[in-house]
């Protein structure tokens, strides 16, 4: 998304917009840039510099770079790393939206079956999606309806791999593949929408982690409100003055270092507040109270800001 002349630059920025205005699935840009902020004030400066080399290894690092410029001309060097680092947070997103992608796998390639290789990890070179990467659907009913199974692979199988991957002998190649899906599964996996689904009678396969639940606008979803409760304005100067006044995570809670832990969080949040009233059984559509905005707002910076932290410690102990 970016710049290397003044047109160009209008030109790539305008593009970002358009992307960042697009729907997406997990935290919207702006959730993910916020997590990869968190996250980056609290790298040590080897594991700093090692993700930073490991970026520019990225088919797109350019037209990051250039972003930066076009955004906030006149960043120090630090600053620009920076604001690459939270750029590239939002990579497994723009993939999306890449014609030289192929949506692999089933129900709109958010299903690893049918996919030619749901479980490939060799790098750039893999030009599948995998969409069903950025999720797992824990499947949870609140009428008896039979639980389906997990498809894998999933966010918490590739998290697993992928930090493994991160701390062995492998190519910088692999690693810099692997760390750009980090940065983004991290956070995806502290939206409560992203480790849950509802099964009941009318939806026996789960809702789609909030996707097919309505709520009392013109297209829109509940995955779609909880994808956007930090705002929607993904400048770069937005988000990180905005990120700035996140929480600070409990040193408690950043601590722990499992995926399968932030997942059960994320599973249990889902069930106890994102379909907790005026959600009830049935797709909707629903109008949102106050007080259930109020709470959900909450809810997403404090996830936000331990996805972050989370993050932060992974890198910090785990990259080599």
């Amino acid at each position: 998304m970016r710049v290397r002349s003044r047109m160009l630059g209008s030109v790539l920025g305008l593009a970002l917009a358009v992307m960042l205005c697009d729907t997406a699935f997990g935290w919207n840009d702006r959730g993910h840039m916020s997590v990869a902020y968190v996250a980056y004030q609290q790298l040590t400066p080897p594991t700093r510099d090692r993700v930073n080399a490991l970026l520019k290894l990225n088919p797109k690092y350019k037209e990051w770079s250039a972003t930066v410029d076009q955004q906030v001309p006149g960043a120090t060097a630090e600053d620009k790393n920076l604001m690459i680092f939270m750029i590239a947070a939002t990579w497994a997103d723009q993939i999306k939206r890449d014609s030289s992608y192929t949506k692999d796998g089933s129900q709109n390639g958010n299903r690893p079956e049918g996919s030619p290789d749901p479980g490939r990890n060799t790098g750039y070179d893999d030009l599948l999606m995998h969409k069903y990467w950025h999720f797992i659907d824990t499947p949870f009913t609140q009428d008896g309806t039979k639980l389906p199974a997990i498809p894998t692979p999933n966010a918490q199988e590739r998290i697993a791999l992928f930090r493994t991957v991160l701390g062995s002998t492998s190519a910088d190649g692999l690693k810099s593949y692997d760390l750009v899906w980090l940065l983004h599964l991290v956070g995806d996996v502290h939206q409560p929408l992203h480790a849950a689904t509802r099964v009941s009678k009318t939806n026996p396969d789960g809702d789609a982690g909030g996707n097919l639940v309505k709520l009392d606008c013109t297209k829109c979803e509940l995955h779609a409100f909880w994808d956007e409760l930090l705002g929607t304005d993904s400048n770069l100067n937005t988000v990180m003055k905005a990120a700035r006044e996140l929480p600070i995570a409990e040193a408690a809670l950043a601590a722990k270092s499992i995926e399968k832990d932030w997942i059960a969080e994320s599973f249990q949040e889902a069930q106890q507040i994102v379909y907790a009233p005026p959600i009830a059984a049935g797709d909707g559509p629903y109008t949102l109270t106050a007080q259930y905005k109020e709470a959900a707002g909450k809810l997403g910076q404090q996830r936000v800001a331990l996805a972050g932290a989370r993050l932060a410690e992974l890198l910090n102990a785990e990259l080599k």
